[in-house]
C-alpha cells in the first residue's frame, strides 16, 4: 500500500521509497517492527469470515453449474465459480481494505488522525456514513472477481497436473498442495495488482479528489506516471503471495479432511 500510494516526487527529488527493500528498511527504522503490521486489526477481524465466504462462494458457484454432484467442471466453469466467490468476499473485504490503507498511509505521513482500526471506522462513518466505510467497493469488485476466478481455476488445474496417474486428487501430498496453492496466489495477484493500485489510491484520497471514481484515478496515474505505475508494489505483493496462499489452501484442505472425518454425512 505504501509503494502504491506514494506521491510522485518533485523534479530533482528522489521518491519516498525507491523499492520494496527501501520501504521495508524505512518502515522498520522509523516505526519499528509494529510499523510492518500497521492496520492489521481490520484484516485479522475479517479474514476468517472472508475466507469462509470465499470458499463457500466457490462451492456454490460449482454446484450451480453441476447437474449432478459428481459432474466434473471445465476450467472456464471453475473460473466462473471463482468469480462468484469474489463477489461474496467484497462485502467483507471492502471496509477492511479501506481501514487498512488509511492506517498504513497515516503511519507513512507521520500524521495521527486515527488511533486504531475501530476509531478509523467510527470516524469514517461519522463523516460520510456507510458510504464512507465502503468507499472503493467497485474497485474491490474489479480486483477480486477476476482474480478469484483465476485463483481457484489455477489451483484446481495445478492439483490435476500434480496428481500422479492412478491417484486421487484428494490424496495429494502436503508439499504438492503447498506448491499448487502458492502458485495460485501468484496467478491471482498477477491479475489483481492493477485494480489493487487503483483501489489503494482511491481509498486513501481526500474526499472529492476523484469525482468520477476509478476513471479519474486511472487517467491521473497513466498521465503522470505511465502504465508501469499500475504495477507498483509488484515485488512486495509477490513475496507475500506464495507463502500466504500456500498456507491458505493447505489450511482449507486439512480442515475439509477433518470435517469429513468427524461429520462425514454433513
Amino acid at each position: 500500500v505504501r509503494l502504491q500510494t506514494q506521491p510522485k516526487p518533485q523534479p530533482g527529488q528522489p521518491p519516498l521509497y525507491s523499492g520494496t527493500l527501501d520501504c521495508f528498511r524505512k518502515t522498520l527504522v522509523g516505526e519499528g517492527v509494529r510499523g510492518l503490521y500497521r492496520g492489521m486489526a481490520a484484516p485479522i477481524i475479517g479474514v476468517t469470515p472472508m475466507f469462509a465466504v470465499c470458499f463457500f462462494g466457490f462451492g456454490l458457484g460449482k454446484r450451480l453449474q453441476q447437474r449432478k454432484p459428481d459432474d466434473v467442471l471445465t476450467y472456464p466453469q471453475l473460473f466462473a465459480a471463482g468469480m462468484l466467490s469474489g463477489v461474496f468476499t467484497t462485502v467483507i473485504m471492502a471496509p477492511g481494505e479501506r481501514i487498512k490503507c488509511l492506517l498504513q498511509i497515516q503511519a507513512a505521513t507521520g500524521e495521527t488522525k486515527y488511533s486504531g482500526s475501530l476509531d478509523c471506522a467510527k470516524q469514517l462513518y461519522r463523516e460520510a456514513g456507510i458510504r464512507g466505510v465502503y468507499k472503493g467497493t467497485v474497485l474491490t469488485l474489479m480486483r477480486d472477481v477476476p482474480a478469484s476466478g483465476m485463483y481457484f481455476m489455477t489451483y484446481e488445474w495445478l492439483k490435476n497436473i500434480l496428481t500422479p496417474e492412478g491417484k486421487s486428487v484428494s490424496d495429494l501430498s502436503v508439499p504438492r498442495i503447498l506448491f499448487a496453492g502458492g502458485l495460485a496466489g501468484i496467478f491471482n495477484w498477477a491479475v489483481a495488482i492493477p485494480p489493487d493500485v487503483l483501489k489503494s489510491r482511491f481509498q486513501t484520497a481526500p474526499p472529492g479528489k476523484y469525482a468520477n471514481g476509478f476513471r479519474d484515478v486511472l487517467r491521473e496515474l497513466i498521465r503522470e506516471e505511465g502504465v508501469a505505475s499500475l504495477y507498483k508494489g509488484f515485488t512486495a505483493v509477490m513475496i507475500r503471495a506464495f507463502p500466504a496462499n500456500a498456507a491458505c489452501f493447505l489450511g482449507f484442505e486439512v480442515a475439509m479432511k477433518f470435517l469429513n472425518w468427524i461429520a462425514p454425512g454433513l
